[in-house]
């Protein structure tokens, strides 16, 4: 049976996020905010069969991502024979579908770029240890210099941290960066879609009623909270280190991971993150049918 692609809508949400429960790995990528706040950057449609969602990007070409549902049960020797038709290009898979489509035939390489940096939750919230010395002595810096005040992030804050994004587009000249204008859209969309979306949790700091940090983020499985987006003043020494160690100190209780997304092959990115001591990564892959 031909898929039916449709665009990513929030109507489906339901659908979509049953399956995401059922995934045997959970990447950031399928995150309903994540599909939700790129799908217009990306041209993002899904489509709904008896078993699992597919998903493929139309721009700036079309390229399948993996598809969310129970993998385990499917046959996949029979299932690559129809649709995604041969020579079909699928990227962002976790390496536990990866090695499944491997073995019944497709070409699989490593995607990098695209790995999720997973820490403990413990880890950022104690900053303990010679590893985190330099973070725990900014945000005790960020504490003592500033009269601060840390609140959970919701539809009233909006509007804040919208006018807090322009001003750090404008320190970051997002208009001469594609990927920061990009991403500076899809956080507009999120934010704009807070209540809608359903799934969100977030907190913000403000000195002085101005808002100088805030972060987005969703429960990613039971045990895994996801940043979408983590953002501060760059005037505001420690703001970054801050809003990381209090928000989860704040609402990440009951998780055991924090999942901070991908470096996407930028170094300065990938330095930043790997200085916060990882505990493991989710190995993504990109393969061809």
């Amino acid at each position: 049976m031909a898929l039916a692609f449709e665009p990513i809508s929030l109507e489906r949400k339901q659908d979509y996020l049953a399956r995401l429960m059922a995934c045997p790995e959970v990447a950031s990528d399928y995150s309903l905010a994540n599909l939700w706040g790129w799908a217009e950057e990306y041209g993002l449609e899904w489509a709904f069969d008896d078993q699992l969602v597919w998903l493929r990007q139309t721009s700036p070409h079309e390229l399948w991502w993996a598809p969310v549902g129970n993998w385990e049960k499917i046959d996949w020797q029979a299932r690559i024979k129809s649709d995604p038709k041969p020579g079909t290009r699928i990227t962002r898979i976790p390496k536990a579908l990866a090695l499944v489509l491997g073995q019944v035939g497709a070409t699989v390489a490593p995607a990098r770029d695209h790995w999720d940096y997973l820490y403990a939750v413990a880890d950022l919230v104690g900053l303990a240890g010679n590893r985190f010395h330099k973070k725990k002595n900014l945000v005790a810096q960020f504490k003592r210099q500033y009269a601060f005040t840390y609140q959970r992030f919701g539809p009233p804050m909006v509007a804040q941290a919208l006018a807090m994004q322009e001003s750090w587009c404008t320190w970051r000249d997002c208009e001469a960066n594609d990927t920061l204008a990009a991403e500076n859209r899809a956080i507009a969309r999120v934010l704009d879609h807070w209540d809608a979306l359903g799934v969100l949790i977030g907190g913000a700091i403000l000195v002085e009623d101005r808002m100088v940090a805030y972060t987005v983020a969703e429960a990613l499985t039971p045990g895994m909270l996801v940043i979408h987006f983590e953002k501060a003043d760059p005037g505001v020494k420690g703001a970054y280190q801050a809003i990381n160690q209090l928000f989860l100190a704040d609402q990440a209780r009951g998780f055991e991971r924090v999942n901070r997304e991908q470096d996407l092959g930028d170094e300065g990115l990938r330095k930043a993150k790997l200085s916060y001591h990882p505990v493991g990564f989710v190995e993504k892959f990109a393969v061809t049918v």
